[in-house]
């Protein structure tokens, strides 16, 4: 992160720090609309629209990038793109997809800068067990959220087991599951094929599934 990050992250925090009462009654539509209407942003509609959303682009990059410890930085980075940017947005009811866009190419703006040291794993390749190897399996269903300790626990893993997926592969899953975009849009922002885009989901699934056989079956 540069240094103007900082002093344009003070600033926005400035804009965002009291929010009247009537942006807390405005709907998600009409907030981006105030955003829209001036120069600026409407200092309480989008101090609202943070309040909102920060947890969806925290949730979004967490996702992304669960070993960067500056995800912090990468979230005030995704709001002062949203302050300079939002009058540019033509419809409000796609806000959310919007955002979300912003947070996915700011990681992969920040994932050009890096260098990944982590050797790539292999999706073709079948998993190795104690008497020896098993394919890939599609999951049969999938658990309801209002279970008890073992959903948790579920969701723990299923967590950690999005986070040792292969960067291309993490990513595009957590663009079709996590953030529900479709397969040309994710084709669109990864800069791969529509084919591509299909198989790396698959795949992805299908190493999830098996690493999460144990929960799945119970």
């Amino acid at each position: 992160m540069s240094q103007s990050l900082s002093v344009c992250w003070s600033s926005v925090q400035a804009i965002t720090a009291k929010a009247p009462v009537q942006a807390e009654k405005l709907s998600n539509y009409d907030l981006v609309l105030q955003c829209q209407a001036g120069h600026c942003p409407d200092k309480a509609a989008f101090a609202e629209l943070v309040r909102r959303y920060q947890s969806h682009v925290e949730k979004v990059l967490y996702h992304l990038a669960p070993d960067w410890t500056d995800r912090a930085d990468l979230v005030q980075e995704v709001w002062i793109r949203v302050y300079r940017n939002i009058r540019r947005l033509n419809d409000p009811v796609k806000f959310r997809g919007w955002l979300s866009r912003i947070a996915t190419n700011l990681f992969y703006d920040e994932l050009r800068k890096r260098k990944r040291t982590a050797p790539p794993l292999s999706l073709d390749a079948p998993l190795s067990v104690e008497d020896g190897e098993m394919d890939w399996e599609i999951a049969a269903d999938t658990p309801g959220p209002d279970e008890n300790l073992t959903t948790r626990e579920f969701y723990d893993q299923l967590n950690a087991a999005i986070s040792d997926l292969p960067e291309a592969f993490r990513t595009t899953i957590v663009l079709r599951e996590i953030q529900g975009m479709a397969y040309e849009e994710i084709a669109e922002i990864t800069g791969v094929s529509l084919g591509t885009v299909k198989s790396r989901i698959a795949r992805a699934r299908l190493r999830l599934q098996t690493q999460l056989e144990h929960y799945l079956n119970g």
